[in-house]
């Protein structure tokens, strides 16, 4: 069976759509939902997810992982989040990922990742992955402190279907390296792709301001953080800013 790609004029949400679908009928592994508007558009922990009609990129895309166990579900943000900054430094310059779930070019938000995971008996049996990549929209009018499109940072204008494709292609990629269990070496990459992963950058906590150095990620998705007095500490996020 070959993955489909399902396009919409317009839907409360591509996640949402997937997931009855998924449910109705048998998709396979990498079958997107595309939607040139989200009336409902969602990011990590209910924030909202602007898009202009037609100007950017939202969907969901399918994926049924091979033996990943339910206390690593990180490594899924992880190759989708490689799979993005991959497709987009074929265009734009400067793209990293900031943890953990937006991806950045230079200090401002391109794109953004929700991931909703199916567990049974241990392991993650399907997850489907929300994206949202700015691409042809030059305008932002919701509060958002900092979006950016492509076209904003090159001043061209972008094919979707093209940079579609290139997504799909890494994205399959990357899902036969996690299929593979090269958990190790999909985890070196994404670190090694992190947003202000060298040196000492302020963060702030429920206690207030600090300084400290990204150490690592653990498989559980929280952030390890070395502060300047040398304590190691471990947050879960919003217990923790840039």
């Amino acid at each position: 069976m070959s993955p489909r790609i399902i396009i919409l004029a317009e839907t409360e949400s591509t996640n949402l759509f997937l997931r009855a679908m998924s449910e109705a009928e048998e998709l396979a592994s990498g079958s997107i939902v595309l939607a040139n508007f989200q009336t409902a558009g969602r990011g990590l922990s209910g924030n909202s997810w602007e898009s202009e009609a037609g100007k950017n990129l939202t969907f969901s895309i399918l994926l049924y992982p091979k033996n990943v166990p339910s206390n690593r579900p990180f490594v899924i943000a992880e190759i989708a989040s490689l799979s993005i900054k991959q497709t987009l430094d074929k265009y734009i310059p400067d793209v990293s990922v900031k943890w953990p779930n937006d991806i950045y070019c230079r200090d401002k938000k391109i794109a953004g990742i929700l991931i909703e995971n199916i567990l049974f008996l241990g392991k993650i049996i399907q997850s489907i992955i929300g994206i949202g990549i700015n691409i042809n929209q030059t305008t932002f009018l919701s509060d958002a402190p900092n979006p950016v499109s492509m076209a904003q940072v090159t001043g061209k204008q972008y094919d979707l279907q093209s940079i579609l494709n290139d997504f799909r292609q890494s994205f399959a990629a990357h899902s036969e390296r996690l299929n593979s269990r090269h958990f190790k070496a999909i985890h070196q990459d994404y670190i090694s792709v992190l947003y202000r992963k060298a040196g000492l950058h302020t963060y702030r906590d429920a206690t207030g301001l600090f300084e400290a150095q990204l150490l690592d990620i653990e498989p559980t998705g929280q952030l390890v953080l070395k502060r300047t007095d040398g304590i190691i500490s471990r947050h879960a996020f919003k217990e923790v800013t840039f």
